[in-house]
């Protein structure tokens, strides 16, 4: 989100749009879960966001304080392309597993799916612009997302149809 903000980059307003209510979004389900987890969760959680904004706040002011616009960009720009990266990678943990398994079970169909067509967009969006920033991550972006709808169209077949509606967690009352 930083990136888009017109302190670090120009003209990329439907990324700051996106990320600012993408970012709405987060934290509002994460405010519900800590007010509703038990103590041990809430902690930690806590925990974690407080690292999250300080984190934030570290780079807000380093690129703040030591860079100019064109130099801060770039140094915001590696940032947020590593992080897409380590955001987009992260549902690839899973795919040993289906392969193990021969089960799409443990891989949401929709969270690939919307990160293929995310990507797909943002992609063609920052080849518009000529943005390095945007069209890289996102290609990147593009090529895994589309790697696991192509898994989840091999093992889907393979499983049976009620095997990849099962819900992962089942609570028993």
């Amino acid at each position: 989100m930083w990136y888009a903000l017109p302190f670090v980059s120009y003209g990329v307003v439907l990324v700051a749009t996106v990320n600012t209510i993408g970012a709405a979004f987060q934290l509002a389900y994460t405010a519900v879960f800590i007010a509703y987890a038990d103590a041990k969760k809430r902690l930690k959680v806590s925990v974690l966001l407080a690292g999250v904004f300080c984190v934030f706040g570290l780079i807000v002011y380093v690129s703040m304080a030591l860079f100019d616009h064109k130099p801060r960009r770039t140094f915001v720009g590696y940032l947020s392309v590593a992080s897409l990266i380590f955001m987009f990678a992260s549902p690839l943990s899973i795919i040993n597993l289906v392969i193990r398994t021969k089960s799409v079970e443990y891989m949401p169909f929709y969270l690939s799916l919307s990160m293929s067509l995310m990507s797909m967009s943002f992609f063609a969006y920052g080849a518009l612009l000529d943005d390095f920033f945007i069209y890289v991550p996102n290609g990147i972006g593009t090529i895994l997302g589309v790697i696991q709808l192509l898994l989840y169209a091999y093992y889907s077949r393979k499983g049976s149809r009620d095997e990849a509606r099962r819900p992962l967690l089942v609570t028993h009352t």
